[in-house]
């Protein structure tokens, strides 16, 4: 059905920001915002569950990869010191 209708400058920014998100035409995004609307007992789309694919990491056993951070703090700081050093002789 064709038809002409007059929108709000709120609703029609908030269609144009949903068509732009879910890359739909005006159309598709306006007929999907009236479905959901008007006939919220159906549910939406489901998608596929997330799932994380674990991979090796080549780290040797032993060695923990949370200590990483603490390493670096500790390089960096002694970067820190040996350049001071050198703009303090200087």
């Amino acid at each position: 059905m064709r038809t002409t209708v007059t929108l709000d400058r709120d609703v029609e920014r908030l269609l144009r920001e949903t068509m732009h998100h879910s890359r739909q035409s005006f159309k598709q995004t306006l007929n999907t915002a009236l479905r959901n609307a008007l006939n919220p007992k159906v549910a939406p789309a489901k998608t596929g569950r997330f799932v994380v694919k674990a991979r090796p990491m080549g780290i040797r056993a032993g060695i923990d990869p949370a200590g990483f951070n603490k390493l670096a703090d500790e390089l960096e700081a002694a970067d820190f010191l040996v350049k001071s050093n050198r703009a303090a002789r200087s």
